[in-house]
């Protein structure tokens, strides 16, 4: 077992029970009791969870945000399989608005070199298009960056987007049903959301299947405002159905 699949089943772990035991995590793992003491620590300085005597509990209550961190691990083919779908629905010539979130990120990777003029919305995206090769051009927006996710927010990002047109809108969810809409953690980045919508011609959301059928507390608008959603095979029936009903074309991948 890699060292990235052990500190994965860790933090999932950990989320779930709230609390695990150095032994129960070596018994998960099959690792020793030391390097899982190694492991926690290192995932408590990420910020991923707190570390206590003989074991670790979870950071995080419920309806709180992942950790940016722990969510890079998480789904890593499907937001692959997903980037790679939406990339190929963007044509030469485009401008294209690119949200925060590690789904996005991939699809920043995608299109470095492409035929596109692209302003990410993240510092961790801006750091992946910051070289891009020629024909890619980038535009940098203004904004407060949240950490640890680097989502930028605030006036700045609010002013960038609202002096800007775009052909498409790439966005991420925190969460998206057929009744709720598309909803965020963060209110800030609610705003954000909700200014990128405002001024692209086109909305795509990229989301892997555990953010449908998902609420989160800050309301971003509608599902209709969705054009298209790109998801993978997890994303459950019921909630694609419905939105496909409401208008929105539906792409699995």
């Amino acid at each position: 077992m890699s060292t990235a699949e052990r500190h994965r089943l860790i933090a999932q772990a950990v989320q779930e029970a709230g609390t695990v035991t150095v032994g129960e995590l070596a018994a998960l793992t099959g690792a020793s009791d030391m390097t899982i003491r190694r492991d926690l620590d290192h995932l408590s300085a990420q910020g991923i969870l707190e570390r206590m005597r003989g074991g670790a509990r979870t950071l995080l209550l419920r309806g709180d945000e992942p950790p940016f961190a722990l969510r890079v691990h998480e789904a890593v083919d499907a937001k692959r399989r997903i980037a790679a779908e939406v990339v190929s629905l963007i044509a030469d010539g485009e401008s294209v608005l690119l949200d925060s979130g590690t789904t996005c990120l991939e699809v920043a990777r995608l299109l470095r070199g492409r035929q596109v003029t692209v302003m990410p919305l993240s510092l961790q995206a801006l750091h992946v298009l910051s070289d891009a090769p020629q024909p890619t051009e980038l535009l940098v927006p203004g904004g407060r960056p949240r950490a640890p996710e680097g989502a930028l927010t605030g006036p700045l990002a609010l002013a960038s987007l609202a002096a800007l047109r775009f052909d498409t809108a790439v966005l991420g969810c925190c969460g998206l049903t057929s009744t709720d809409g598309m909803t965020a953690y963060d209110l800030d980045e609610a705003a954000v959301k909700k200014a990128a919508i405002t001024s692209a011609r086109r909305v795509i959301a990229a989301a892997d299947g555990s953010k449908l059928g998902r609420t989160a507390h800050a309301y971003v608008g509608p599902p209709t405002l969705v054009d298209i959603l790109v998801t993978d095979t997890t994303a459950p029936a019921v909630e694609t159905t419905a939105l496909k009903e409401g208008g929105t074309t539906i792409k699995i991948v």
